[in-house]
C-alpha cells in the first residue's frame, strides 16, 4: 500500500506509476508527455531500445515496477524479446547487443550512479561506435527521467504488481497508445 492515500485509486487495478498518474492527473499529463517523446518520438533509436535504455536504469536503481515495465515494453517491440532484455538486465557486458547500444547503456549506467559519472571517454567511445549526439542526448536523459520516476514510485511505496500478465497486458497498451492517457480513467476523464 503507498506511503499516502491515493483516495479512490484501486492500487491492485493501478500499481506502481499508473496508480499516482491517476491520483494526480495535473502532474501525470506532463510525465507522460516525457516519457512519449523518450521512449516513441520519432528517434534513431528504436522505441525498444529506449525502452531498454529504461529498464537497465530502473534496475539498477532497484525500483522493480519500472524495471519489470520496461523491461516488458522493451521486450514487446525488440525482435529479441525477453530472452535479450533479461541479458542485459544481468550482464550488460555479456549481452549480445550492438556496440553501439552497450555503449549508450553505459552512459545510462554512469547518469544512475551521477551525472557526473559520465566522462569524455565513455561519451567518446559512444561517438567512435557510431551514437549521434542526439542519441547521447536523449540516453543522458532518458537515464536522469527514469532516475526520478525510480523514485516517484519507490519513494511514495507504491504496490508491485506480482503477476507478469499485468506487464504484459501494460507493454500491449504502451505500445498501441503510448504514454498520453496514463493520467485518464477508462472512459477518457481525468480521474
Amino acid at each position: 500500500m503507498a506511503h499516502i492515500d491515493l483516495e479512490d485509486v484501486d492500487e491492485s487495478l493501478f500499481p506502481g506509476i499508473t496508480g499516482l498518474m491517476r491520483y494526480r492527473p495535473e502532474t501525470a499529463g506532463p510525465l507522460g508527455e516525457l516519457a512519449e517523446v523518450l521512449l516513441r518520438a520519432p528517434n534513431s533509436l528504436s522505441p525498444g531500445e529506449r525502452e531498454l535504455i529504461a529498464a537497465y536504469v530502473s534496475g539498477r536503481n532497484r525500483c522493480t515496477f519500472c524495471c519489470d515495465s520496461h523491461a516488458a515494453f522493451a521486450a514487446a517491440q525488440l525482435d529479441e524479446g525477453t530472452a535479450l532484455v533479461d541479458r542485459v538486465l544481468a550482464d550488460l557486458e555479456l549481452a549480445p547487443v550492438p556496440e553501439k547500444l552497450r555503449a549508450l547503456l553505459r552512459i545510462a549506467g554512469a547518469v544512475q550512479e551521477s551525472g557526473r559519472a559520465v566522462t569524455p571517454d565513455l561519451v567518446r567511445r559512444a561517438r567512435e561506435l557510431g551514437a549521434t549526439e542526439v542519441e547521447i542526448h536523449d540516453t543522458v536523459l532518458i537515464a536522469a527521467a527514469f532516475c526520478m520516476f525510480n523514485r516517484y514510485v519507490d519513494g511514495l511505496g507504491t504496490l508491485v504488481a506480482d503477476d507478469p500478465e499485468h506487464y504484459e497486458v501494460a507493454a500491449r497498451r504502451i505500445v498501441a497508445e503510448g504514454y498520453l492517457g496514463l493520467g485518464r480513467g477508462a472512459n477518457g476523464s481525468q480521474t
